[in-house]
């Protein structure tokens, strides 16, 4: 069984910086993948970013490259999403993943598990 505990959103003024947690309630597999989605007000939940947590291997959304960052912190059980230079179209709620290694990491079905969601807003 695997839980995930986000943290971390808020309120923030565009150019601004937010860093997301993610706490797995237990140490992952080293072949499990780490997603971060997002879901805007009246959009669908889009991709990301995604981490290999054995390989630290990762993948971003052209959305958000150069602007955010997934990492982990193995000896806390913890992956980040570092995001910098907000824009308002940011805002959405974030949500944690987890996965088996295999299929498409962009695709969020591929996702067994998924954290409860964090509010992020943005302000212009």
């Amino acid at each position: 069984q695997v839980q995930l505990v986000e943290s971390g959103g808020g309120l923030v003024q565009a150019g601004g910086s937010l860093r997301l947690s993610c706490v797995v309630s237990r140490r992952t597999f080293s072949s499990y993948v780490m997603g971060w989605f997002r879901q805007a007000p009246g959009k669908e939940r889009e991709f990301v970013a995604a981490l290999s947590w054995s390989g630290g291997s990762t993948s971003y959304a052209d959305s958000v490259k150069g602007r955010f960052t997934i990492s982990r912190d193995n000896d806390k059980n913890t992956v980040y999403l570092q995001m910098n230079n907000l824009k308002p179209e940011d805002t959405a709620v974030y949500y944690c993943a987890a996965k088996p290694r295999g299929g498409d990491s962009y695709k969020r079905d591929a996702y067994d598990y998924w954290g409860q969601g964090t509010q992020v807003t943005v302000s212009s």
